[in-house]
């Protein structure tokens, strides 16, 4: 990158084209008189006369590149090394059949739970490229997606896959996805390790609690942020007939929100509860600036002096401008 230290020597160089303005409106004062001009004309059409009218520039050329190496031109060599000492992170999606729910609504068009968590998640994906982050989909046990992972384009890939479970794996195992992801993360090395559990239901399938598993989480180290998503009371949810033909039902839905709250509370985490589209997003926002990625910058540059490059040719170009007017091209008295 080449930038001035003195730019405001810069300002000069507008001067110069007066000065050849001023040049050109006086014209050269004649050093000989003739009583006709035919003499003179043959003498400029010679090329050497004609090269001689131009001698009068070098001079301003040096003039413009002294001012340019008075501005002090340099070029900077700089390098940022960046560590980041990264979170990890477990994101706990609940994936049963219930998070087909439609009360949830993007640009006026109802939208089912389970399309609109995956959009936010995967911004919050997006937002933190310095992390590992993992991924756990539960239903009536839980399953990995993806490991802890700095490929987060792998991780999206997998995120998009997701889909609600089938009714013969459906139900909410809390405990199990909690337990599931302390499991991912007590063995990491990270300072900070966390994990975001977000549920529409009640914890009812499973050989562990979801009260047991936050207190191993607490013992281990993991902080949980709780999320209570969906509407309360009914809510409306397609179902299939045998006929293959999708309805829509009215059905109740509800979140055990105490238990998450206590969930949080044990960790030293924080419950939040979303009933709509822009609470979720809100919700990821405020987690996303809780936890917050420690980065150690160290800059080095390096900077090289330009200034020779301009004035060592101004200097050369004056004196072979001055020594073309004294002798080659030398004006008669």
């Amino acid at each position: 990158m080449i930038r001035f230290l003195q730019p405001e020597w810069l300002w000069l160089l507008t001067l110069l084209p007066m000065v050849m303005l001023l040049r050109g409106r006086r014209g050269p004062v004649a050093a000989i008189e003739f009583s006709d001009v035919g003499l003179a004309r043959e003498v400029a059409r010679g090329s050497r006369a004609r090269v001689g009218r131009w001698v009068w520039l070098l001079p301003l050329l040096a003039a413009a590149l002294m001012i340019v190496g008075l501005a002090r031109p340099q070029r900077a060599h700089s390098r940022t090394e960046v560590t980041a000492n990264g979170i990890d992170i477990v994101l706990g999606l609940d994936v049963s059949g219930s998070m087909q729910a439609l009360d949830f609504l993007v640009d006026n068009r109802r939208v089912n739970r389970i399309e609109v968590v995956k959009s936010v998640v995967s911004k919050f994906i997006e937002e933190r490229p310095s992390d590992r982050i993992g991924l756990i989909a539960f239903a009536a046990a839980p399953y990995l997606v993806s490991p802890l992972t700095l490929d987060h384009d792998w991780l999206q890939q997998n995120l998009e896959r997701v889909s609600t479970a089938v009714a013969a794996d459906d139900g909410t195992a809390i405990g199990s996805a909690i337990a599931a992801g302390v499991n991912r993360l007590r063995t990491t090395a990270a300072k900070s390790k966390v994990m975001i559990l977000l549920t529409d239901g009640m914890n009812n399938t499973g050989k562990i609690s979801p009260v047991a598993a936050a207190e191993a989480a607490k013992a281990l180290g993991v902080k949980i942020y709780t999320i209570g998503v969906g509407v309360r009371g009914m809510a409306p949810i397609p179902v299939r007939d045998e006929a293959g033909h999708v309805h829509l039902i009215m059905d109740k839905v509800d979140v055990d929100e105490k238990t998450l709250e206590t969930v949080a509370n044990v960790t030293g985490g924080t419950f939040y509860r979303a009933t709509d589209t822009d609470s979720l997003q809100k919700i990821y926002e405020q987690i996303n600036r809780l936890e917050k990625t420690a980065q150690t910058v160290q800059k080095f540059e390096h900077t090289d002096e330009l200034y020779s490059w301009a004035l060592i040719p101004s200097v050369a170009i004056l004196g072979f401008g001055l020594a073309l007017q004294h002798t080659r091209f030398r004006r008669l008295p």
